[in-house]
């Protein structure tokens, strides 16, 4: 029975005969790149009349532009190349040659055709593979995109437009962010704006719920797993997410959930740039930016031991809260006009308004979610309703009918003439502050007369903060 290193001795004298035989050429060089053997095929396709003159010989004397001698040289084999010899072009491979204890002791190159168009096929393959690869790579950078920039921060009051400048002051930094807000407010929203205007923008931006993830998988998800790390996993590894947000900004939403264990591992990347995978004993570096978002108090969780103090304040060296919806009223008609042209275009809707009313009936309702609420209660209406105009009545099928009975109810107890007297104090309190408690400036900003403004003053029992300027 023949042994299996007979069987490789046999593979291997069977190999070089059969591709000496089959190629267009085959030619041997010793260990200083002299020719030392050629086939019959060769010596006729390089037009050599005298094949036996040139045995010993260099081999860039029979052959200027072969690279056998960077093959014996480097002991490397160029697998596919193109050789020209005079005004021909032929496609070649090189191999080195080994003893038994592995000393290159010359090389041996293959002619494999003779004309470049043979490998056509090759080629055109290897071009569409590389455009699908291209393709792919380029709809994952378009996945980790932002969808958002600031004007997509829908809003003009003085919270919204305060909020937006001092973002685009943090977005010029590279320091760590920390978005405080109630849910629903559009903290990540804010986050991708911030990552679009800084000069992270053309890398990814990655965003991970820790609230979403098992307590289990989160440090898997954050580091990756190195290869066969353990039992089921992926024989390549996973990379994780600081990794993939390498060279642009990793957002972490609901901060305040994330364990003690992990916060402390999180604290050590923030400050050293640097991790291990999972299973792993190879330190990665990162350079990327953290944004960190949360509804919780964190200073309140610091202060009864559920939070690490060190994170806290190494995520807390920017601050931006985001207003609660009902804070910002004067937002309400802007917020939900954009809404409905929103989801009219991808429900395929025909474009819908919404009327006087049923505003000031979205503005009776305190809107714990938020922003996020107001969509949801938007596109159950335009669903359900006929009419091109969001009525009042359309409003009343999905808002929560515990809230639209407690506003009424609170309307109907003031009255219209105690909801006009409040609208028309805070409006004299605002311009006798904007003025400086100058009454003949108010009265112009009221578009009434001093003594209708003196009028209004006493009756409504409005005082003046400046009550040392009368005039």
């Amino acid at each position: 029975m023949t042994s299996p290193a007979e069987l490789r001795q046999l593979a291997n004298q069977s190999l070089l005969a059969h591709f000496a035989e089959l190629c267009e050429g085959a030619v041997i060089v010793d260990a200083r790149a002299n020719v030392v053997w050629m086939n019959d095929h060769y010596p006729v396709r390089l037009g050599i009349a005298d094949p036996a003159a040139m045995l010993g010989r260099p081999i860039e004397e029979v052959i200027p532009n072969s690279q056998m001698r960077q093959v014996v040289d480097s002991g490397r084999p160029i697998m596919l190349d193109i050789m020209d010899f005079g005004t021909e072009s032929f496609v070649v491979t090189r191999l080195p040659l080994r003893d038994a204890s592995g000393q290159v002791v010359g090389a041996v190159g293959f002619m494999l055709y003779d004309d470049p168009r043979h490998l056509a096929p090759v080629v055109s393959r290897y071009q569409r593979l590389r455009a699908d690869l291209a393709d792919a790579e380029r709809k994952l950078a378009d996945a980790r995109r932002t969808k958002y920039t600031f004007s997509s921060f829908v809003g003009c009051g003085p919270a919204c437009t305060e909020l937006k400048q001092a973002a685009r002051r943090a977005a010029r930094t590279s320091s760590s962010l920390l978005i405080l807000g109630e849910t629903g407010t559009g903290k990540e929203l804010l986050a991708q704006a911030i990552h679009a205007a800084s000069p992270r923008a053309n890398g990814p931006f990655v965003a991970v719920n820790i609230a979403a993830v098992p307590e289990t998988l989160l440090e898997a998800e954050f580091f990756g797993v190195a290869g066969g790390a353990f039992t089921g996993a992926e024989r390549r590894g996973r990379i994780g997410k600081f990794k993939l947000a390498d060279g642009g900004t990793l957002f972490l939403d609901e901060i305040g959930d994330m364990s003690l264990a992990l916060q402390a591992k999180l604290l050590r990347v923030l400050q050293e740039r640097e991790f291990e995978a999972v299973g792993s004993n190879r330190l990665e570096t990162v350079d990327l930016r953290v944004v960190a978002a949360t509804s919780r108090n964190l200073e309140q969780m610091v202060a009864d031991g559920q939070f690490r103090a060190d994170l806290y304040y190494r995520l807390n060296v920017i601050t931006l809260k985001t207003p609660p919806l009902r804070e910002r009223s004067e937002d309400m008609a802007l917020l939900a006009e954009y809404l409905i042209e929103l989801i009219g275009r991808q429900q395929g809707m025909p474009l819908h308004s919404i009327s006087s009313a049923a505003l000031n009936r979205l503005l009776l309702h305190d809107w714990p979610g938020n922003v996020r609420e107001l969509s949801n209660v938007l596109e159950r209406a335009l669903l359900m309703s006929d009419g091109e105009v969001l009525e009042v009545a359309d409003l009343d099928k999905v808002m929560p009918a515990a809230a639209g009975r407690r506003a009424m109810t609170s309307l109907a107890a003031q009255g219209i003439a105690g909801v006009v007297a409040r609208a028309e104090r805070e409006a004299i309190i605002a311009a006798l502050n904007n003025s400086r408690g100058n009454k003949t400036m108010a009265a112009r900003l009221l578009g009434i007369s001093r003594a209708a403004l003196y009028e209004k003053i006493a009756l409504l029992g409005v005082g003046n903060p400046f009550s040392e300027v009368s005039a």
